[in-house]
């Protein structure tokens, strides 16, 4: 437990703050990590291979691989955060999310269970709106939350848009996961970051693909266990385009 009565982003040491092995091959950064048995109290020798790359195609690529000796829990993401503008925050972004349903969370943005469709609810992001729109409607200090996606299962395919009209700039997601979880930067309260750069709230936003939080504790979720001979596989795409 690192979040109140909840664990975070894999615990008090999660996988971000650990130092990876890492070597280029034919342009791909492959990064690798053996978490041992009972690290943050997950059982499994967990053994993950990560592999990055830009491609022709203007996108950003990134491959999980993952395999265990003891069934386990596993629910990798990548928690980027992306200012189309550059500067200032994300407010006037539009976004758009292939979804009918997201999961409805608890006081503590963890879910209850149940998944809403999000008709007539200013959860729908189905049509491109500006962030700023419903912010201060939805739930909590602005979004973070998992969307349920409408897509072929397990293929690669349309998740999330993000297009700012001012530089102009286009960010698709795709993935064959079955949830995004859309962070609209709520936390970002005058954070410190690269030659001094000050990030204040809603510096940037987060399109995390992912199966949906707290899986484990609710049985209908789309599974997060992991078998020994099983491999675990997460595609998440970053496209870049112009208006």
């Amino acid at each position: 437990k690192n979040d109140g009565n909840n664990a975070l982003h894999g615990g008090i040491k999660g996988f971000d703050k650990h130092i990876w092995d890492a070597e280029i091959v034919d342009n791909i950064l492959h990064l690798s990590r053996t978490s041992p048995a009972m690290e943050e109290n997950y059982p499994g020798k967990l053994k993950i291979d990560i592999f990055i790359q830009l491609t022709k195609k203007n996108e950003l690529e990134i491959k999980y691989n993952a395999t265990t000796d003891e069934p386990t829990h596993i629910n990798l993401t990548n928690h980027t955060y992306f200012n189309l503008k550059g500067a200032g925050n994300i407010l006037d972004h539009e976004i758009q999310i292939n979804a009918d349903y997201y999961t409805v969370v608890d006081n503590e943005a963890i879910p209850t269970g149940e998944s809403r469709h999000v008709n007539d609810t200013v959860m729908d992001l189905r049509r491109p709106i500006k962030i700023r729109q419903n912010l201060n409607k939805v739930q909590g200090l602005g979004y973070d939350h998992n969307y349920c996606l409408t897509q072929a299962k397990e293929e690669v395919s349309f998740a999330a848009r993000v297009i700012d009209p001012e530089s102009g700039r286009i960010l698709s997601c795709l993935t064959a996961q079955p949830g995004v979880q859309f962070y609209s930067g709520n936390f970002l309260n005058g954070i410190t970051g690269k030659a001094g750069k000050e990030y204040k709230k809603h510096a940037g936003f987060c399109l995390e693909t992912q199966h949906y939080p707290d899986s484990p504790n609710h049985s209908h979720f789309p599974t997060t266990q992991l078998k020994p001979g099983e491999l675990y596989e997460h595609t998440c795409i970053y496209r870049f385009d112009q208006i």
